[in-house]
This record gives C-alpha cells, sequence and structure tokens, in this order.
C-alpha cells in the first residue's frame, strides 16, 4: 500500500515533456475571414460607439483577419524575430479594418505567418482586394434573412474561382457572423481542411442593416 501511495507524487515530480511552440512560417494553408460588420455592431460595436458602425460607413463587410491554418487546427501567438507593427502601420490599415483589430490580428495570427509585420497586412490586403463581395450585400437598404448556402452561392458568383469547399459561413444565435474564404500560401482560392469546413447549421442566418 505504502508503494502505491508514492505513485501520484511520483507522477507530479516526472518530468513532462513540454508541448513543442507553434512555429512562425510553419502552416499549410490561410483563412480570409471577412464578418458582417451590422451584426457585430448589435452585439458589440454599438456599445462601444465605434465609428464603423454609423450609417453611411461603407462596410457591411469589413475584414476579420488573415489566419494561418494546420490541415487540422492552427498555430497562433508565434515567437517570431519580426517586430511588432508601429502605429503608423496598423493606422495604415484603417480603410479595412480597425488598428486596434490589426495589431490583435499581427499578434495572434500575423507572427505565425513567417513574415514581416509589412509583409503580413500586404498579404492581408491583397486576399481582402482579390474577393469580390455580391452586389446585394453591399449597402443593404434593409434586413434579410436567407439560408447560409444562399450566401456561399452569392459569394461563389460573384468569384467564380470560388467552390463550396473553400468557402464557409459562420453564424452567432439567428446572425451571419462571418464568411471564411480558404486561400493557398500564395493567396490562390483551395479547399478548406475539414475542421474549417463546418457551415453554420441554422435554416437561416439574419443579415441586418447598419442603423
Amino acid at each position: 500500500m505504502k508503494a502505491l501511495s508514492l505513485i501520484p507524487l511520483m507522477a507530479a515530480l516526472w518530468p513532462v515533456p513540454a508541448l513543442p511552440d507553434d512555429i512562425a512560417g510553419d502552416f499549410d494553408y490561410y483563412v480570409l475571414s471577412l464578418g458582417w460588420q451590422p451584426g457585430w455592431c448589435r452585439a458589440t460595436g454599438d456599445k462601444r460607439d465605434a465609428p464603423d458602425c454609423n450609417p453611411g460607413s461603407g462596410r457591411d463587410f469589413a475584414v476579420h483577419g488573415l489566419w494561418p491554418q494546420y490541415e487540422r487546427g492552427w498555430p497562433d501567438y508565434c515567437k517570431t524575430a519580426e517586430r511588432d507593427p508601429s502605429r503608423r502601420d496598423t493606422q495604415a490599415m484603417a480603410d479595412l479594418m480597425a488598428p486596434g483589430l490589426a495589431l490583435y490580428q499581427w499578434r495572434k495570427h500575423g507572427r505565425c505567418s513567417g513574415l514581416s509585420a509589412a509583409g503580413y497586412y500586404a498579404a492581408l490586403r491583397e486576399a481582402a482586394e482579390a474577393v469580390r463581395i455580391p452586389a446585394p450585400f453591399n449597402d443593404l437598404g434593409r434586413d434579410i434573412a436567407l439560408p447560409p448556402a444562399l450566401v456561399e452561392d452569392a459569394f461563389i458568383e460573384a468569384n467564380p474561382d470560388l467552390t463550396r469547399d473553400g468557402i464557409t459561413v459562420t453564424c452567432k444565435a439567428e446572425a451571419l457572423a462571418e464568411v471564411r474564404i480558404c486561400l493557398t500560401r500564395d493567396l490562390e482560392p483551395r479547399a478548406c481542411a475539414p475542421d474549417a469546413r463546418r457551415d453554420c447549421s441554422r435554416p437561416q442566418v439574419l443579415m441586418e442593416r447598419i442603423r
């Protein structure tokens, strides 16, 4: 009995191999995330008086981030020798995303790209500018509800290089949250890995206009 009682103590003292850190530049593909801005404004932005939530702000789909992915899972907060972006660098992204979000995306995801901050922001901009937002979703005049598959169809019609396996629609409660597009490391469309291919399971998603 005394020998058995030592087992938990020995297990606690025995060195456990540390999990390896995610390595900057070691990933398989990217996910470009486009957030539905009116939904974010209703849930969060309006409480913060976010400028992007003002009527006429011109952003219905806003860039959320460009995320390095593994074929299963994803890296984040990687160690890198690259310097963090300056305030000027993040301010220069203001036409795509709030500067605070730009900094956060660099720290969590950009460091894992293996690029410099400037290189990551350039890749993010290139990826975002290559995607055409379907015309019906620009400056939405009224609230609409539609199946997630129709949101995918609209993006594929506007971007013929995309396929159903390469685009994912997510929701939060009843509202559309994000459209996520999978891209190669060279920013070309590709199929999402199975763990990144989970569409919203609701029969319809709400797309609100900015009020």
